[in-house]
């Protein structure tokens, strides 16, 4: 068997993260024509980081000034094996093709959450569309502490601000009548505002209330045999194998924590930074820092390679 390829990729982001760079492969390259996620090859003694600055010095004209790992993907092509390791680029020096030669024949910008404009792009970048269109915070319910009418009108005033999140309906230990007309009004809530929702844990509700999804325990990630299928399934891991488990299934996202101490909580001092960092490296899927989290820590958990925070009392 050849050896993997180690690649890396950029995923370009701009105005606030809502547009992203898809380049041409030129003629006389493998798949020319094809749409990809500018980058290359790592060249032997780089480090990712610097291969990737390199590559988009070559190849689009500019320097890297902020950029953090994301996720990874292996991909098999008919001409070799490759480990695309992708990163998000959010700011550079230079203008594209301009300061330097375009080395790609074109490069457009798309819509974050929206399918491609331009084709064909090249099979292995279609997971990574996809989780550039999963919201970057994600919201867990906690009505139960609040009240179901309090939580509806505290989430009504937040979707009315900003990005849509992804939002998770938790609260199992609500009456079952009272957390299905719970979360149908969750859904009929989000849905005015384009904001997809998950039920955490029941394939049933999820279905009967017309959610987008459905949000895996870890206990439920370990027994689960296949996708549910849905659009949106993510899960709650503690462990880098939970992630890895996360992968094989081909989940859409993780939840990764306790980061820090929650108010639950205080007196777990969550598995911090470092360790996060350590568990995520080299994930396959997207993967959200949970607890402890507040919108004043998201650049820390996204310099970590985390693809957004997950909130519960900090918005």
């Amino acid at each position: 068997m050849s050896a993997i390829v180690e690649v890396a990729a950029a995923v370009m982001l701009r105005a606030d993260g809502r547009e992203f760079l898809l380049a041409q492969r030129p003629e006389g390259k493998v798949y020319a024509g094809y749409w990809e996620f500018p980058g290359g090859k790592v060249e032997a003694g780089e480090s990712v980081r610097d291969a990737l600055v390199r590559e988009l010095h070559e190849e689009l004209g500019i320097s890297v000034t902020v950029c953090h790992p994301w996720l990874t993907r292996v991909f098999t092509y008919p001409h070799a094996t490759v480990r695309l390791n992708f990163w998000r680029v959010t700011a550079w020096t230079g203008e594209i093709g301009i300061t330097a030669p375009l080395e790609h024949s074109a490069v457009d910008w798309q819509e974050r959450g929206r399918p491609a404009s331009v084709t064909p792009v090249l099979p292995a970048n279609d997971p990574i569309l996809k989780a550039l269109a999963l919201p970057d915070t994600m919201l867990i319910s906690m009505a139960e502490e609040s009240g179901t009418e309090a939580w509806l009108a505290r989430l009504e005033r937040r979707l009315g601000v900003g990005p849509a999140p992804l939002i998770q309906v938790r609260d199992k230990s609500l009456p079952a009548a009272q957390r299905a007309a719970f979360a149908a009004a969750v859904v009929d809530l989000a849905q005015r505002h384009g904001a997809p929702v998950v039920i955490n844990d029941d394939i049933e509700l999820a279905k009967l209330c017309g959610a987008d999804g459905v949000h895996l325990s870890a206990a439920a990630l370990a027994a689960c045999a296949q996708r549910p299928d849905f659009a949106w399934v993510g899960a709650s891991c503690h462990t880098t194998e939970e992630i890895a488990r996360a992968g094989e299934l081909e989940l859409d996202y993780a939840l990764l924590g306790p980061v820090l101490a929650t108010p639950t909580h205080p007196e777990h001092p969550g598995i911090g930074w470092r360790r996060f960092a350590d568990y995520r490296a080299g994930n396959r899927l997207p993967v959200f820092a949970l607890g402890g989290m507040r919108e004043t820590l998201r650049d820390s958990a996204i310099h970590h390679g985390a693809h957004g925070i997950a909130l519960m009392r900090g918005w």
